[in-house]
């Protein structure tokens, strides 16, 4: 068979680019540490990067929201000790309002101490969250959700909170709207009040006041209420010749009747499994309720009524003491539902530190899944580049012997 001078010239030529593009091939995969630089380079294993760097991205925002969202919930734990700290202050200061030798003036003095608390606790609860939002914002508000009208503190938002939208719940803000205005009244089960005088159809008469009251028996407890409107109670005084007692009744039915009265000695609803302390002097007539509590503790209007009443002149030491262990009701109530919302956030921030682990874990398997598709075996890889450069220096040798074996080089030879 004959073979031209020309046709191997070309198929060595051939052989020598193929080789060339081979080593130029190696050597960009070793000078950029992947074996596959171009989708072209392996498809199957692209597509596999791919996907796993879609995968590092969603972590990278996930982590990015987690970081937001933590943020958010350390501003709001620490809002809400600071305001525990300022309740409790104010309690403090209402026990000290008790004293029966202080003077209209001296009460005047801490009503000015409890305010300066509410304007506290009011730039506590509109808390900005440093991106722009506020912490107790409920769904989201661009402007302070707590409003102070001259009708009391409101809250002009959404309630409920604003979440982000990634697989695992995580909050932005916190229900301000339940945490501050939306606690439960009372001692959490019931309500306790001054009620009317029988007999004159106004405000009590005598100087006796009422306590928060206690559960006794759980079991035999009528709230929540099975049915709607819940049971009132009410226990009304009766004084004749000296004597003082008290009738206890249910909507108006009574269930004990011409009980002798001792003063701070507790009265019990008789099958019921709750008692009461009354204390003082209570005249003929005069009547106090007990009621369901209910969910609607407005901690700023609580103090504006034990603030009016401390400022409030020349009045009985019956209705001070009631002004006085109303207001501690209502703040210890303040208290709970404040303390039950930052162990709410707590229990965020504790399952975060979860979330970040399994984020991360998340992470680190679309990294390592990435590498395993597109990194570069260099030990393979260098061996490999030796080789080619080799079988490419041969060839260029092989090629330049090829050269001088043409039948003008015998000639001319």
């Amino acid at each position: 068979m004959r073979i031209a001078t020309a046709h191997t010239y070309d198929q060595t030529i051939t052989n020598l680019q193929d080789r060339q593009q081979k080593l130029s091939f190696t050597q960009q995969q070793l000078t950029s540490g992947k074996r596959v630089n171009y989708a072209s380079d392996d498809p199957t294993a692209a597509a596999r990067a791919e996907r796993a760097l879609s995968g590092i991205a969603r972590s990278d925002a996930n982590k990015r929201t987690l970081d937001a969202s933590r943020n958010v919930m350390n501003i709001a734990e620490s809002a809400l000790g600071g305001a525990t700290d300022l309740l409790q202050t104010a309690r403090e200061t209402l026990v000290a309002a008790g004293n029966g030798s202080y003077t209209d003036s001296e009460r005047k003095s801490l009503a000015i101490k409890l305010r300066d608390i509410r304007t506290q606790l009011l730039s506590v609860a509109n808390r900005p969250d440093g991106g722009g939002g506020y912490v107790f914002g409920g769904q989201g508000s661009s402007s302070p959700p707590f409003i102070d009208t001259t009708t009391g503190v409101t809250f002009q938002g959404q309630g409920g909170e604003s979440l982000a939208s990634t697989g695992e719940r995580l909050s932005l803000t916190v229900d301000g709207e339940q945490a501050w205005l939306k606690g439960k009244s009372g001692n959490g089960m019931f309500n306790t009040a001054p009620g009317v005088n029988a007999n004159t159809t106004l405000a009590n008469t005598g100087t006796a006041w009422i306590s928060s009251g206690a559960v006794n028996t759980p079991s035999e407890l009528p709230y929540p209420a099975a049915t709607s409107p819940s049971p009132v109670y009410s226990i009304t005084f009766h004084v004749s010749a000296g004597a003082n007692t008290y009738d206890v009744l249910e909507d108006g039915v009574p269930l004990a009747s011409g009980v002798a009265y001792t003063s701070t000695k507790n009265i019990a609803i008789p099958g019921r499994g709750m008692s009461v302390a009354i204390s003082g002097k209570p005249a003929d007539g005069d009547s106090f309720s007990v009621t369901e509590a209910q969910n609607n503790l407005n901690i700023f209007s609580s103090l504006d009524r034990t603030i009016a009443g401390l400022e409030t002149i020349n009045q009985s030491g019956g209705v001070i003491q009631q002004t006085v262990n109303t207001g501690m009701t209502q703040i210890d109530a303040a208290m709970i539902s404040l303390q039950n919302a930052r162990s709410a956030v707590g229990e965020q921030l504790n399952r975060m530190d979860g979330i970040e682990t399994r984020n991360s874990d998340l992470k680190l398997a679309a990294q390592t899944e990435k590498s395993n598709a597109e990194d570069l075996d260099m030990v393979s890889a260098i061996s490999n580049f030796q080789n080619i450069q080799t079988g490419y220096q041969a060839a260029l040798q092989t090629y330049a012997a090829v050269q001088k074996l043409s039948l003008f080089q015998y000639i001319n030879g």
